[in-house]
């Protein structure tokens, strides 16, 4: 795939993640799923070399760009096999909000780590009876002196193991309307009262997901980010790099898939011609090409948006391209096992398990339906039937 709006510092550093990503592999992820561990060592290098940071302010140890870098480092590994979810979470989502929100202690404190890869943040709103309706988070804050107290469960929490701390979306009650309004916590991996109970999932990755409880959890003014009357504000400036990013993941997992497939339909003989020859072959993988290049221009769209510092047009473009990329990275996998027919699920090619991987952009970290009445409702103007 290759870039044709892209600035040539973009695609320098396309080719500079790529050779990365090469040195790692599909192979290197895999190995460190099966034996428990995590990608320590590309995580390391990674952020040796600035990319884990490439979005946060110069000021504090980042690379002074913006979300479209990060989103072109996370894609690129995807699409040599080696994407780092955590990516998603650490820089995008909890050093976009410090970075844009937070006080200069907290900037200090935890933006340097985010950059350099040495701290790591992970990101709490998912709850098991809300789902997608962040409305109906019944994690709950309330002051005490000073200080704030949390109580509530998480669910689907994705590295809280690894994390130093977690960002925690709660709920104030506001004293002039009585309505709760979400706020955002910064929550010590250690904090009494914090626990977590690891989730026993199908999908085999590094990264594990957790369920997460708030037992009368008590934690400084200090733990506030940003102004408590800013609430939605604050919340979507994590949610939207956090669609983008989802997208940059979905559209390496798509392009990872379909350069193996084709790399066997030009290879694999069953009659004179390879089988890439034959169009109920071709044409499929053409069409899962097609596809990616569109949700990778969407994703584009919205990272500009977004770094331009337009929230509300970025918001529609992010959900326009979580769903795009979604689903082309469905197809592809798809289409790529089934290239390979039999041996698309061994283990020797890879391909079987991102079958279950490439879901993942279907429904996090919102359902693709979810988008699709954002999209009804805010775009269209069509009425709500909730």
């Amino acid at each position: 795939m290759s870039p044709t709006i892209e600035t040539a510092e973009h695609q320098a550093l396309r080719a500079a993640v790529a050779a990365l990503g090469q040195r790692y592999g599909r192979e290197y992820l895999a190995r460190v799923a099966r034996e428990g561990g995590h990608p320590d060592e590309l995580w390391a290098d990674a952020a040796k070399l600035g990319y884990l940071g490439v979005n946060l302010p110069e000021e504090h140890g980042g690379g002074g760009g913006g979300i479209a870098e990060l989103a072109i480092v996370l894609e690129e590994l995807g699409a040599a096999g080696c994407p780092l979810l955590m990516m998603v979470v650490s820089p995008a989502i909890c050093g976009t909000v410090i970075a844009r929100f937070g006080t200069d202690d907290q900037k200090r404190t935890w933006l340097p780590g985010l950059a350099d890869g040495s701290r790591t943040m992970a990101f709490g709103i998912t709850e098991p009876d809300a789902g997608s309706n962040s409305h109906r988070i019944t994690t709950t804050a309330r002051r005490d002196g000073d200080d704030w107290i949390l109580t509530g469960r998480k669910v689907f929490i994705s590295g809280v193991d690894i994390a130093d701390a977690t960002l925690i979306v709660g709920r104030t009650e506001d004293a002039r309307t009585g309505r709760l309004k979400p706020c955002l916590f910064i929550v010590p991996r250690d904090t009494p009262g914090f626990g977590r109970t690891v989730i026993d999932m199908e999908l085999q990755a590094a990264e594990k997901q957790f369920e997460l409880t708030l037992d009368e959890v008590r934690l400084p003014a200090s733990a506030l980010v940003g102004d408590e009357d800013a609430g939605l504000l604050q919340l979507f400036a994590g949610l939207n790099p956090e669609r983008i990013m989802t997208a940059a993941f979905a559209i390496g997992m798509g392009r990872y898939a379909l350069a193996r497939a084709v790399e066997y339909a030009k290879t694999r003989h069953v009659w004179k011609e390879p089988i890439g020859a034959h169009q109920a072959v071709a044409h499929p993988l053409a069409q899962a090409h097609i596809e990616l290049e569109l949700a990778r221009l969407m994703t584009q769209k919205a990272a500009a948006l977004y770094d331009a510092g337009d929230d509300m047009g970025a918001g529609e473009a992010a959900n326009m391209a979580k769903y795009a990329a979604g689903e082309a990275c469905v197809r592809a996998v798809d289409q790529s096992v089934h290239t390979l027919g039999g041996n698309g699920l061994t283990r020797e090619y890879g391909l079987g398990s991102l079958i279950t991987a490439s879901r993942v952009a279907r429904i996090a970290p919102v359902s693709r339906e979810m988008i699709l009445n954002f999209v009804s409702h805010q775009t269209l103007g069509l009425p709500k039937s909730y």
